[in-house]
C-alpha cells in the first residue's frame, strides 16, 4: 500500500522595508500580479497590520471579518478571493496609545486590554495557522512585513517580520525609499542588525522612488554588495500615480488630473480618519482635484458644487471635538449653509447628525454638527457586512444616484436613526435607504454608512459622467513594472 505524501508547500516571497512608506505594499501587491500571470495560485499575507483602512471579507463558514485594505487589495490582484487568514491580526489605533485588535477577522477584547508585548505569544499559533494554511493551497504566498525587521527594541516579541520569514523560510527582498535620502546606510544598517540566521534570508535590495539618472548610482549598489553579499535587483522609478490606494499614508498636493477642474473634493482629514483608501478612484477621475482639509483655510473658496467630506473615523467623538477646535465645524456649516455639497460616510454620516449617545462606553457622547436630523446610538455589537444597496430618490446635487445599485462594506459600532423630537416638529430627514443613507430637505447633504461608494463603477458614472481605470488595469500596471525593472530572472529566482 502506498503511503499518501502531503502536496508541497507554497515557495514564499517576503517583502520588507527598512522603513514605513518604503513601497512594501505596493511592492507585494504588483508581485501578487506578476506570480499570478505566471499561471500559478498566489495568496498574500501580513501577519499583523496596523491600520484604520480595512475591508469586508469572508472569515468563517458564513462569518464576516475585518482584513487590512492593502492585503484586500493583493488578494485581488493574485485573483484570489480575501478571506482573514491573509491578515490574521489588524491593530485599529482608538488613540495614541491604544488599538482595537481584531484577531482572525473579529474584535478580541481581551487581547486589546492586554499590553503589547504580552500579545505576541498569546496570537503567534493562529497567526503560523493562517499562514501554513495559505502554504497548503497555493504555490506562491507573498508575504508582506511591517515597519521594519531591524527595530531591535521589537526584536524579541516580533510576530510580524523575520520570525515569519523564519517559519516560512521565505526568500526576502529588502526595499527602501531613495527619494528620502540616506537609501544606502538604511538598507546597510538594517542588513547589519539582523542576526546571521536571518540576514540569509536577505536575497535582494530594492531602490524604489528613484527620480534622476541611474547610471549616478555607481559604484554604490556593487560596494554594498560587497559589504553584504546581498545584490541590488530593482530600481523603480517614482511613481505618482500608480493608482494604488495609499496604505497609511494620504494623497498628495499631486492629485489634479489632466484638464480643467470641474470639481475639488475636500476631504475632512480628522487624526482617527478611516478607510481613506475608498477615495483614491477620485484621484483617477478626470477634472476632479481631491485634497484634505485641516483648516477653516482648506475649505475657502469652495463654489457650491464643490464637496466638502466628512469620511469614517475611529473614533467619532474625538475626531469631532477635534474637528471643532480647529474651527472647521463652522467653516462646514457655512459651506452647507450656501448650498454647498456635503457628504458624510460612516463616522461622517455619525458627526452630521445632532447627537452621539454613548451609554456603553464604546466611543463617547458628543452633539452633532446638526446638518442632518438624526441621532446615533452606540452600541457593543459591531455592524460588519457587505452591503449592497439601490439608492431611493435623491434630489439636489445627489439627484444623479437615485435608483443607482450600489456594492459597498459597513464596520461601525454606530446605529442611526431619525431625531423622535426633531420629527415632531417637523424637522424630517429623507431615508434614501433604509438604515443606511439619508438626506437633507434641501438636498445639498447626504450621510451614508456605505464605505467604497466610489469603488463602484456605476457610481462614478452616475456623479461625474465618467469611469476611472479597472482595478485590474491598475495590477497590470503594477506587474508590468516590477518586470521591466527587476533584474532579469530574479523573481523565478525567488521561488525556485
Amino acid at each position: 500500500m502506498t503511503a499518501k505524501t502531503s502536496p508541497p508547500l507554497a515557495r514564499c516571497v517576503m517583502v520588507l522595508g527598512t522603513t514605513s512608506g518604503a513601497g512594501k505594499s505596493w511592492l507585494a501587491t504588483a508581485l501578487c500580479r506578476w506570480y499570478s500571470r505566471q499561471g500559478l495560485k498566489v495568496a498574500p499575507f501580513k501577519a499583523q497590520n496596523m491600520s484604520n483602512n480595512a475591508r469586508v471579507v469572508p472569515a468563517s463558514d458564513s462569518a464576516l471579518g475585518e482584513i487590512g485594505s492593502a492585503q484586500y487589495f493583493q488578494a485581488l490582484a493574485a485573483r484570489a478571493t480575501p478571506d482573514v487568514r491573509m491578515n490574521p491580526l489588524l491593530l485599529k489605533p482608538e488613540a495614541d496609545t491604544r488599538s482595537q485588535v481584531v484577531l482572525m477577522g473579529q474584535v478580541h477584547a481581551e487581547l486589546t486590554a492586554l499590553p503589547w508585548r504580552g500579545r505576541s505569544e498569546r496570537v503567534w499559533p493562529q497567526i503560523a495557522a493562517a499562514l501554513d494554511a495559505l502554504r497548503a493551497e497555493n504555490d506562491v504566498v507573498v508575504i508582506e512585513g511591517a515597519g521594519s525587521p531591524a527595530e531591535i527594541n521589537l526584536h524579541a516579541s516580533d510576530i510580524v517580520n523575520m520570525r515569519v520569514a523564519r517559519h516560512a523560510g521565505a526568500r526576502c527582498l529588502l526595499v527602501t525609499d531613495i527619494d528620502r535620502g540616506g537609501a544606502f546606510a538604511h538598507l546597510y544598517g538594517t542588513w547589519a542588525l539582523l542576526p546571521g540566521d536571518e540576514r540569509a534570508l536577505i536575497h535582494g535590495f530594492v531602490l524604489n522612488k528613484f527620480r534622476g539618472d541611474a547610471s549616478l548610482l555607481a559604484p554604490a549598489p556593487q560596494m554594498l554588495q560587497e559589504l553584504t553579499g546581498v545584490p541590488t535587483v530593482a530600481t523603480i522609478p517614482m511613481q505618482w500615480h500608480h493608482g494604488l490606494p495609499e496604505e497609511d499614508g494620504v494623497f498628495d498636493g499631486r492629485s489634479t488630473t489632466a484638464g480643467a477642474v470641474h470639481t475639488t473634493v475636500a476631504v475632512v482629514a480628522y487624526p482617527r480618519i478611516s478607510n481613506l483608501d475608498e477615495f483614491q478612484p477620485l484621484k483617477n477621475v478626470a477634472g476632479v482635484r481631491l485634497l484634505w482639509a485641516r483648516s477653516p483655510a482648506d475649505l475657502a473658496g469652495l463654489k457650491p458644487t464643490d464637496w466638502v467630506v466628512l469620511p469614517g473615523s475611529k473614533s467619532t467623538a474625538a475626531d469631532l471635538a477635534w474637528l471643532r477646535a480647529q474651527g472647521l465645524d463652522q467653516a462646514i456649516a457655512q459651506h452647507a449653509g450656501q448650498g454647498g455639497t456635503v457628504l458624510g460616510v460612516c463616522g461622517g454620516l455619525q458627526m452630521l447628525g445632532e447627537a452621539l449617545i454613548d451609554t456603553a462606553g464604546i466611543d463617547g457622547n458628543a452633539p452633532g454638527l446638526g446638518l442632518l436630523p438624526l441621532v446615533t446610538v452606540f452600541e457593543p455589537a459591531k455592524t460588519v457586512r457587505r452591503t449592497c444597496a439601490a439608492f431611493g430618490p435623491l434630489t439636489g446635487a445627489w439627484g444623479p444616484l437615485s435608483g443607482v445599485r450600489a456594492e459597498g462594506y459597513e464596520i461601525h459600532h454606530g446605529q442611526t436613526a431619525q431625531h423622535p423630537a426633531m420629527a415632531a416638529k417637523g424637522d424630517v430627514a429623507r431615508e434614501i435607504v433604509p438604515g443606511i443613507a439619508w438626506q437633507n430637505p434641501a438636498g445639498n447633504v447626504l450621510g451614508v454608512y456605505l464605505h467604497g461608494l466610489f469603488e463602484d463603477a456605476a457610481v462614478l458614472q452616475a456623479l461625474f459622467g465618467a469611469r476611472a481605470p479597472t482595478l485590474d488595469s491598475v495590477f497590470d500596471g503594477l506587474a508590468d513594472g516590477v518586470a521591466r525593472h527587476f533584474a532579469p530572472g530574479v523573481l523565478e529566482a525567488l521561488i525556485a
